[in-house]
């Protein structure tokens, strides 16, 4: 009996079928990427670290986001507070804590590129904007262009920084003209008041503690003077915490969703929490509750927020402030 193939015909085939199992192969890998991961869980505690004025810091005043992971199994330790989000980094990347406090993304990029073995479990975006470069009245700053020949103190490789130097870039002011003074937030709020600097890239609350008490005004103001976002609130985790846990980072990004949601439905209640934690005063509490925040998640599987997170990225790399460029999604977690 003869084939009905030709050799043609068989070399035909053959190649169909090669390039249709390739195909297919394709499709199940990309599938497999995408598809969620198995609910691993291998520890009934996590450990959670915090600072203050953020959402970690209500969770853990407010009490619900316990008793929400309560309801898996799960028991909460607070570790902090921390001045900043490279200090929680290094507890994270070192063992001692299982989350970072949700800073800023950059630090957290920069720690990743060295090396450190973290991923991203979720991003935060904060509206209205109110990070600013501040200077004392009567100081005779009163625009970027004043900060020429003065020290204005920063985080490094964070959002004091990178405000800083997109506000230079902004008003065409080159960076070497302005001295960069490296400061943690806890010593550059004396160093500003005994006026030590002569202006402060900062955050809230230090931006509204530094107008009401220190009789400071805006140079530069993120929300008005900024027309795109460099740097959003992020949350992470150590790598292998993440592939051994998924169960637990899944309900540790739901409860931080849901006080994201109650802060911003409630902001009289959420910044009188905040106020009770740092020992500010009233007028700067209303300050905040009058900003009315609201917060935004975003998941690792939100394709449209990666895009500007790699955009923000890219920006970064290009101005050194991140020493190379980096794939933001090499560094997020499998959920």
């Amino acid at each position: 009996m003869t084939s009905s193939f030709s050799a043609a015909s068989r070399r035909s085939f053959l190649q169909t079928a090669v390039v249709g199992a390739g195909a297919l192969a394709t499709g199940l890998a990309q599938a497999q990427a995408t598809a969620p991961a198995k609910a691993t869980r291998n520890t009934d505690t996590v450990r959670l670290t915090w600072g203050r004025g953020g959402l970690p810091a209500l969770a853990k005043n407010r009490g619900e986001f316990e008793k929400l992971l309560a309801k898996d199994g799960i028991k909460v330790q607070w570790i902090g507070p921390f001045p900043n989000h490279a200090p929680s980094l290094q507890a994270v990347t070192g063992g001692s804590a299982d989350f970072g406090f949700g800073g800023s993304t950059t630090p957290a990029l920069a720690a990743m590129l060295a090396g450190s073995p973290l991923v991203f479990t979720q991003f935060a975006i904060v509206e209205p904007r109110s990070t600013a470069i501040i200077a004392k009245d009567g100081s005779g700053i009163d625009k970027v262009q004043d900060l020429v020949g003065k020290s204005v103190a920063v985080n490094r490789s964070g959002l004091g920084e990178f405000l800083l130097v997109a506000a230079l870039e902004k008003h065409n002011i080159d960076r070497s003209k302005v001295k960069f003074v490296y400061l943690n937030p806890p010593d550059a709020g004396p160093a500003f008041a005994q006026g030590k600097i002569d202006a402060w890239s900062m955050w809230s609350p230090g931006v509204d503690i530094a107008r009401t008490e220190y009789k400071a005004h805006d140079v530069f103001f993120e929300g008005r003077d900024l027309d795109f976002l460099i740097d959003f609130n992020s949350y992470v985790t150590h790598r292998k915490f993440a592939e051994e846990n998924v169960a637990i980072v899944r309900a540790v990004n739901a409860a931080y969703a849901a006080e994201a949601k109650w802060i911003s439905e409630h902001p009289v209640e959420a910044e009188t929490l905040n106020q009770q934690d740092a020992g500010y005063s009233d007028a700067v509490r209303d300050t905040l509750v009058k900003l009315k925040r609201r917060w935004d998640v975003r998941g690792v599987q939100d394709a449209k927020f990666l895009q500007e997170f790699q955009k923000a990225s890219d920006w970064l790399s290009e101005r050194k402030i991140l020493p190379q460029k980096a794939k933001v999604t090499d560094y997020l977690a499998r959920l």
